[in-house]
């Protein structure tokens, strides 16, 4: 059974990396938290005259900087004025030069949402009429590319780490107490600490150029590292770097005075650490919730201390975990984990379960807001997979109990038999040592005589010596083999180890769902598009969004046909095509036609012209008479995926 420990533990650490892949692969442009709910100009809107300002409004308050807002004319020149500013509420402007031209103009933006997450995107307006623009609007995302995935990965790492130092620290004072003299629980939380001091300092570093430019060469830039300083953010990394600090006193004290100190002074200390570890593991935590998800919206001054709460109960299941894996295969035989502490830390699992549990159901009522955004958006779906895999742990931690029981009931036999067999080595060992003594004194007399007696006794007691050590590493190999064969404890191994690569994917998924716009926040953002949509259409417009699948590699998305004024003769058409997270998506050809089908009328061809990434427009669309039409619009994505979509809308 020994030889398949390492194995194993490569096995874990195999899909440790998988599950960072999955990690990292979907920590691409993350979803933005706070949504763009209405703009003026609106997207796609031909206004008479040049307007003054452009106003954005986002889901959420943002914070600003400089270019944050920027409006480019055809060329891709800028035409605002810089240094942004809040109108009010949630809404923000910027101001234009006088005496615009005709043409199109492209409105960027990339801020950063009261819960710490840069958002970017892109749209068009246009003055007088639509006019083809060198704008690109591919690359206006936040948050992607190696600076992207530096960030992702630090987070995952800050929150393993967490997991390991806090965890592991309860496991050795609450549940074995032997294992602060054992060197392998001495590694585990140092490992834990330095994981989560190294992923703090370079989530301070790296934000800078996270939230803005996006450059790998601006990770070190001073006047970035002063920015973010002042930032909630900052503030929340620089304050967790503080509390490691105090966190690296409390290991010194546990794994170096604990164990030499006697029962006594072990109950006060105990206490004491006890205490002052829960404020620190508690501000540890808090470093997370007053910076991102529970720190914003619905019921913030409650979300985050359910949050801490959430936190800290994960680490002391999965933390706990991971020690209990780390003293079952690498305890010592002189101080092996017993089935007492096994007992001891699955009662804290459970408690940490219940927590899980309750505060979970909460953080999920409050992040989502109705059952539909479970199905109807990303954070629902990574929701629903992560209460999988609670569900899939929760039933390996009972395989787990059952081989707990198992464990501390065979656990009294063998404490018996290894009392009465310690007996007979001893009886064993006396024996020996008159043996040896007797036949010292004998060899002592004839060297006497020889006139070598010293030189007969140190060879006499260099063999004991090593005859000594042989009896102890056989003594030591038995025990071992003895210990591992025990079929509760290889039992546990199993269940312990499996429940610690469960954990390891479920940390992948928590990490992913903090870089994910709440489902609550997406459905109110297409709430309010809905809402703008419609007052645009009682204004005599008319905009569809029409959803695609062209079979292909990357070939999902929305088209949206924009129609002014909707009315028979002739109209402005402009034509959207969008991947399924909102952003512009480029593709070879788009063509539409009308067709009204009540009085044999149609199919009547349009075949808009390119005007930039995603944004295609055609003037003149002539609409003969009102009534009831087919509006099919044809979307090809590569030379040989297309796919014809339609909707019937009321023109006239």
């Amino acid at each position: 059974m020994t030889s398949t420990i390492a194995p194993r533990v490569q096995t874990l650490v195999l899909l440790l990396l998988a599950a960072t892949g999955l990690l990292l692969a979907g920590a691409g442009p993350v979803s933005a938290h706070a949504a763009l709910t209405g703009s003026d100009p609106r997207q796609g809107a031909v206004v008479d005259k040049a307007p003054q300002q452009v106003s954005l409004t986002f889901s959420e308050k943002v914070a600003l900087a400089d270019d944050s807002l920027r409006v480019l004319d055809p060329k891709g020149k800028r035409v605002d004025r810089g240094d942004p500013a809040g109108t009010g509420g949630t809404t923000y402007s910027v101001k234009l030069h006088s005496g615009l031209p005709d043409g199109t103009y492209t409105v960027t933006y990339q801020v950063v949402s009261e819960d710490s997450h840069p958002v970017a995107g892109a749209y068009t307006f246009s003055i007088g009429a639509p006019s083809k623009t060198s704008v690109s609007v591919d690359d206006q995302a936040a948050g992607g590319g190696v600076v992207g995935v530096l960030y992702g990965f630090g987070r995952y790492v800050s929150y393993a780490g967490f997991i390991v130092l806090v965890g592991g620290a309860a496991f050795v004072l609450g549940c074995w107490r032997g294992g602060t003299a054992v060197r392998s629980m001495q590694r585990l939380v140092v490992s834990g600490w330095l994981a989560l001091t190294a992923a703090t300092l370079e989530l301070l570093l790296v934000r800078g150029s996270y939230t803005g430019s996006g450059k790998v060469g601006d990770i070190f830039d001073l006047d970035l590292l002063g920015q973010v300083l002042q930032t909630k953010t900052g503030a929340a990394l620089v304050s967790r770097l503080l509390l490691l600090a105090a966190a690296a006193l409390f290991i010194a004290v546990l794994f170096g005075a604990y164990d030499k100190r006697d029962d006594e002074e072990k109950r006060d200390l105990t206490f004491g650490l006890a205490i002052g570890g829960s404020v620190v593991a508690a501000g540890l935590a808090a470093s997370w919730a007053m910076s991102e998800h529970a720190s914003t919206g619905l019921q913030a001054g409650l979300a985050m201390p359910v949050d801490v709460l959430h936190l800290l109960a994960v680490a002391g299941w999965l933390g706990g975990l991971t020690a209990l894996l780390v003293a079952l295969y690498r305890a010592p035989v002189e101080t092996p984990v017993d089935g007492a502490a096994v007992r001891r830390f699955s009662r804290l699992a459970f408690g940490s379960v219940l927590t899980l549990v309750v505060t979970g159901v909460y953080q999920s009522w409050r992040q989502l807001g109705s059952w539909s955004a479970f199905t109807g958006t990303r954070y629902g779906q990574l929701l629903l997979v992560k209460i999988g895999l609670v569900v899939l742990l929760v039933g390996i931690a009972w395989i787990s109990r059952r081989w707990t029981a198992r464990l501390a009931e065979s656990g009294a036999a063998v404490s018996e038999e290894a009392a009465e067999e310690g007996e007979n080595e001893a009886d064993a060992d006396a024996d020996v040592e008159k043996e040896r003594v007797t036949s010292g004194a004998v060899t002592s007399a004839a060297t006497t005589e020889s006139g070598a007696a010293d030189a007969g006794a140190g060879a006499g007691s260099e063999r004991a010596a090593q005859l000594a050590r042989q009896r102890a590493a056989v003594d030591t190999a038995r025990r071992k083999r003895e210990r591992d064969a025990d079929p509760n404890r290889f039992g546990l191994r199993r269940s312990v180890l499996a429940e610690a690569g469960v954990a390891v994917v479920l940390l992948a998924v928590t990490t992913m769902l903090t870089s994910t716009e709440p489902g609550r926040t997406e459905e109110q953002a297409a709430a309010a598009s809905s809402s703008a949509t419609t007052e645009a259409n009682a204004a005599g417009a008319l905009t569809l969004d029409m959803s695609f699948d062209t079979g292909g590699e990357d070939g999902k998305g929305v088209v949206r046909i924009d129609l002014d004024p909707a009315r028979s003769g002739a109209n402005e058409m402009h034509v959207y095509v969008l991947r399924p997270n909102g952003r512009a998506f480029d593709i070879p050809e788009v063509k539409v036609a009308f067709t009204l089908e009540a009085q044999d009328i149609g199919p009547l061809p349009v075949v808009p012209d390119h005007i930039s990434t995603g944004h295609w427009s055609a003037s003149g669309v002539q609409i003969p008479m009102a009534g009831d039409w087919k509006i099919a619009v044809t979307v090809r994505t590569s030379d040989i995926d297309q796919a014809t979509v339609s909707k019937n809308a009321q023109i006239g």
